[in-house]
């Protein structure tokens, strides 16, 4: 007896499985904090103008990790965090423009020019 509202339930979970994924808003959103970070401003030497912001993340770390990125290509410049900041607003419009797909990948491009933010 107890199938028939089993099979509703899985329904019901598959059709919320869409608004459960992230959104290209919040990637957006937390890559902001990334490159509006302390850490942004060590790399390029100058700080966003409401000041540096905190990831508020329970796993940050205090300090950064000793020693070189083991990828000699996620090394940050401040010359990849501006890059970073100006795809950042290409995928911000592409989200506004109800291009989810194209804001993903715009995100992920900003995400390699920003590098390994300390």
């Amino acid at each position: 007896m107890r199938l028939p509202f089993a099979l509703p339930a899985a329904l019901l979970v598959l059709a919320a499985g869409p608004a459960l994924a992230s959104s290209c808003s919040e990637e957006i959103a937390t890559l902001q904090r990334r490159l509006d970070s302390a850490g942004a401003e060590q790399v390029t030497g100058t700080a966003p103008a409401a000041g540096p912001t905190s990831s508020d993340s329970p796993k940050a770390l205090k300090k950064p990790p000793a020693g070189q990125p083991s990828d000699p290509g996620s090394k940050p410049t401040a010359g990849g965090v501006g890059e970073a900041k100006t795809l950042l607003a290409q995928a911000s419009e592409e989200e506004k423009a109800g291009k989810a797909e194209a804001c993903r990948q715009t995100v992920m491009k900003a995400k390699e020019k920003a590098g390994a933010l300390p």
